[in-house]
């Protein structure tokens, strides 16, 4: 696993806390915006369907269509394929930290992308010092 460091050319990897802050621009949008504009930004299935049930259950169908697309017409990378290595670093991940399936997950791909994970989520703290993670939930809003 990558330790926390420099992000030097490290792609992003956004969380749906993260990803959530930039389409409802709170407070760390600025951040997750210029983390678009890198030549690889990285946004693993996960966060698409927690985007995607969030704003189902909050907003309503449409809005969360309507979000689905937006995220498909980013410059992202979409990580759809999830294999065994994924799989087993998940559930390392999950069996040694408080993580919910889905961070686990999610956390699993930027070990294995070695990315800088970018969040707002405090469940992500647990790995502080494990990854690569740029917390949103630091900033105040100005």
């Amino acid at each position: 696993m990558t330790v926390t460091g420099e992000t030097g050319s490290k792609p992003y990897l956004l969380d749906t806390s993260a990803l959530l802050s930039f389409i409802e621009d709170e407070a760390g949008a600025d951040r997750v915006e210029q983390a678009l504009r890198q030549p690889t930004t990285l946004v693993p299935w996960p966060v698409l369907l927690e985007t995607h049930y969030i704003t189902l259950r909050e907003r309503g169908e449409a809005e969360a269509y309507r979000r689905t697309a937006l995220v498909k017409q980013l410059d992202v990378k979409v990580l759809w394929d999830m294999d065994e290595s994924t799989m087993l670093v998940a559930a390392q991940l999950k069996a040694t930290y408080r993580l919910s399936l889905a961070d686990a997950i999610i956390a699993a791909f930027a070990v294995l992308t070695d990315a800088v994970l970018m969040h707002k989520d405090p469940e992500f703290d647990t790995l502080a010092g494990v990854i690569s993670m740029e917390p949103l939930h630091q900033e105040r809003p100005g």
